[in-house]
């Protein structure tokens, strides 16, 4: 990478950080595309040099740790499923944690509003959620040929952003890392024993 990508980067990175602070600290309606290029201190046309408008930088905010994720279940590839499970879970609610109540909340209104869906399907964190949790499912050697993947992702998927429903219908009360524990001790492998080989 030369000094231009890397300082292109470096600009991506502070814009990313930038609007993740606002938006934790004031809420996503109450900042605009300018609130962030003053906090990352670059000019407010710089913004449109990565993003094409104020809710691509949500995101992008989603992207990241979540493809960390990604890669630490791909570094796992001889892991029991169920563990493999408990960790996604686990990561997955730390982000929700760390990203805020805020973040959460815009990117469960870019999945159930569909006014305000991205232009692309793959963008929305929904989708990109969805796919991974997916994988995980179709990469095990521990299932029977015919469980029914799509069913499996979908009430997996749907525990997930039923946690992150809760946690900010409670304005942040509810305990997303608790719940997931616990419902991984009690209730994975109930869903899973009928499927396993």
């Amino acid at each position: 990478m030369n000094k231009r990508q890397e300082s292109a980067l470096k600009t991506k990175r502070n814009l990313i950080t930038a609007g993740l602070e606002l938006i934790k600290e004031n809420g996503f309606d109450a900042i605009n595309v300018e609130d962030i290029t003053k906090k990352a201190g670059v000019a407010k046309g710089t913004f449109y040099v990565y993003f094409k408008r104020k809710q691509d930088i949500v995101m992008e905010i989603s992207r990241t740790p979540f493809c960390e994720i990604a890669e630490e279940l791909r570094q796992m590839e001889n892991t029991e499923l169920f563990e493999k499970l408990r960790h996604y879970f686990r990561r997955f609610m730390e982000q929700v944690e760390f990203c805020g109540i805020q973040i959460c909340r815009e990117w469960i209104r870019n999945v159930i509003d569909p006014n305000n869906v991205p232009e692309t399907m793959d963008s929305q964190k929904w989708f990109y959620d969805y796919t991974m949790l997916e994988s995980i499912l179709k990469d095990s050697t521990e299932l029977k040929e015919d469980a029914p993947i799509e069913l499996l992702t979908h009430i997996i998927i749907s525990e997930l952003y039923g946690m992150m429903i809760c946690w900010c219908m409670s304005d942040g009360k509810f305990e997303p890392l608790d719940w997931a524990d616990k419902f991984c001790k009690i209730q994975i492998e109930k869903i899973f024993q009928p499927y396993l080989k």
